[in-house]
């Protein structure tokens, strides 16, 4: 088979080659480099075991030859073999896992996912005693699995699973390792005939390592209930893109009569991630109990809902806070004028709640969105308010003033996708799925706009917001954080004062002196913590299932952070120059 006779029906997968220092420099660990990649190859994988229909449990050398097809199809180095061939058994044994219930099944974890020099756990004969000190991910991987009713071990070593495994009380086994210690622990799975899955590593080294924590979630809470893992989200992305094109839009929302609905229609189109309309979607898809492929007129009308109200929220902001440009291009208003482009924006408000009346939900459903909606929309009101009313005397705002901006003007917008989409599937008419979608959307929207002020962080930013001095949470954490002249070169700033004093650059130097960006970072992923969190007692596997994958697929940053021993050379390399 050549990599030109690709079945599959994906485009081969160009990985880089891996030269002769980098092999040297990760002699056991070799995983593609970025989440994309890593990504696409799973999704190669499960066409193939899809179409292939590998049975296990199967001899480490029959997953070598389904490896090498791969390999070839992905048109990519062989030093990737290994790692496919972890993918393809955990594809083969997808299934038995997910029907295995939790108590029966034992979570492995390695211990040099602790942070050695600080750990204060000590080890028995079954491993690592974790003392829930907080300083690694064990202690929360461990919590929530021991929660769902798994065994959990810390440790290293066959003899002990084994001995687990001849109890006859394990009948399934998600193990984090380096592909080395998963590649010796093979045969005794294999011989057990123990369906198992299994999660490398990102690091070779045996110390202070990190892993996919997403991978590891997914795994761990994976259960034949749960429909939203069979849900292609990247698929689902790119239908909810389609409802945006000229055609779609006149079939849902009827041809435009004038110029006004051409330019809102136009709106509409421009580019955007089109993150809200797809959470509703995904929330539609991974309850609904229809075995429809795609979406239905119904479900295109909510989203195309969810967006206009988005689109208008845009054009009214971009007003307010005198922005020129928006998707590469000029505002609304720029190329149009205030007064009309505020009217395309009440066109849109009206368009959305117009869509939601026209659906064919009960009567009792369109009542709770209609509600949902406008609780929404005067919500994201009151956040604009604040910062506009900022505008008009601008002073220092703290750290918590800037997220309870974001709180109001960010996570309205998530909520109400998401509160739509679970009233359209039937289970936001439960008090307790309505009560944990707002926690999750809050913590959720804090979370987005924190990586949207560092997207737009100083001269490398997207839009810069020192040099135009808009409140934003770096700014926010440097003026607490700093003393002396410092502080009031940042009240300067804050105030919209520099005058020559004192350039937005000096500004930027400012907050990496005081690791402004760092200390917002943490803030971001422990709201990302937080969303995670809020649906630990959600009954609905599916939803409960999904919200854990959103989180992943919206931020998408697991990154392999270097090799120990590049680090270490890198040093090396530093203190040498």
């Amino acid at each position: 088979m050549d990599s030109g006779s690709n079945t599959l029906g994906m485009e081969p997968l160009k990985l880089p080659k891996l030269t002769s220092p980098q092999r040297t420099r990760a002699p056991k660990e070799n995983l593609p480099q970025t989440p994309e990649e890593r990504t696409r190859v799973l999704q190669y994988v499960r066409n193939y075991v899809a179409e292939h229909n590998p049975v296990p449990p199967m001899p480490m050398d029959e997953v070598k030859v389904h490896a090498d097809r791969v390999v070839e199809m992905l048109g990519c180095d062989s030093i990737y073999r290994d790692y496919i061939g972890v993918l393809i058994n955990n594809e083969m044994w997808r299934d038995s896992l997910a029907a295995i219930p939790y108590e029966r099944r034992l979570l492995l974890l390695p211990k040099c996912l602790r942070v050695e020099s600080k750990c204060p756990a000590p080890f028995d004969e079954f491993g690592l005693l974790c003392k829930q000190c907080g300083l690694c991910s064990i202690q929360d991987l461990q919590n929530e699995a021991e929660r769902l009713g798994y065994a959990v071990l810390v440790a290293e070593g066959s003899a002990i699973v084994m001995s687990l495994i001849q109890t006859g009380k394990i009948e399934a086994i998600v193990g984090v390792s380096c592909l080395s210690v998963l590649e010796r622990a093979f045969p005794y799975m294999e011989a057990a005939a123990v369906p198992g899955v299994a999660i490398p590593l990102l690091q070779d080294d045996c110390i202070d390592t990190t892993v996919d924590l997403d991978w590891i979630w997914d795994y761990i809470h994976l259960t034949s209930e749960d429909r939203s893992l069979r849900l292609d989200l990247g698929g689902l992305h790119e239908e909810v893109d389609f409802c945006f094109t000229p055609a779609s839009l006149e079939l849902i929302m009827g041809s435009s009569t004038g110029e006004t609905e051409k330019i809102a229609r136009e709106w509409m189109m421009r580019a955007g991630k089109r993150w809200r309309p797809f959470l509703t979607a995904s929330v539609i898809k991974s309850i609904s109990e229809s075995s429809e492929s795609g979406l239905s007129d119904d479900h295109r009308k909510i989203c195309i809902a969810v967006e206009c109200f988005h689109k208008a929220s845009l054009i009214h902001d971009d007003i307010e806070d005198n922005d020129d440009e928006r998707y590469g291009g000029q505002t609304l208003h720029a190329s149009h004028g205030i007064p009309l482009a505020l009217n395309v924006g009440d066109l849109l408000i009206g368009e959305g709640y117009r869509l939601i009346a026209a659906t064919s939900l009960s009567a009792e459903q369109k009542a709770l969105m209609l509600r949902i909606a406008s609780d929404g929309h005067r919500q994201l009101c009151r956040g604009q308010g604040a910062e506009l009313s900022w505008m008009n005397h601008p002073g220092p705002l703290t750290t918590l003033e800037v997220l309870d901006i974001f709180r109001s003007k960010t996570a309205p917008a998530f909520e109400v996708a998401l509160q739509m989409g679970a009233v359209f599937g039937g289970v936001a008419l439960h008090a307790e799925v309505s009560e944990t979608l707002h926690t999750y959307s809050e913590a959720l929207g804090i979370a987005y706009q924190i990586r949207d002020d560092l997207s737009d962080h100083g001269t490398e930013g997207e839009t810069n917001d020192l040099e135009q001095l808009r409140p934003n949470l770096p700014l926010a954490v440097a003026h607490e954080k700093a003393k002396g002249e410092d502080k009031l070169r940042l009240e300067h700033a804050w105030r919209r004062q520099l005058n020559g004093k004192v350039s937005h650059q000096d500004i930027e130097a400012l907050c990496a002196q005081l690791k402004a960006v760092e200390r917002s970072e943490r803030l971001m992923e422990a709201y990302k913590e937080q969303a995670i969190r809020s649906i630990a007692e959600l009954d609905n596997s599916s939803l409960k299932g999904l919200l854990r994958r959103l989180i992943g697929k919206i931020f998408n940053d697991t990154e392999i952070k270097g090799w120990c021993g590049e680090v270490v050379e890198d040093q090396l390399q530093d203190a040498s120059t």
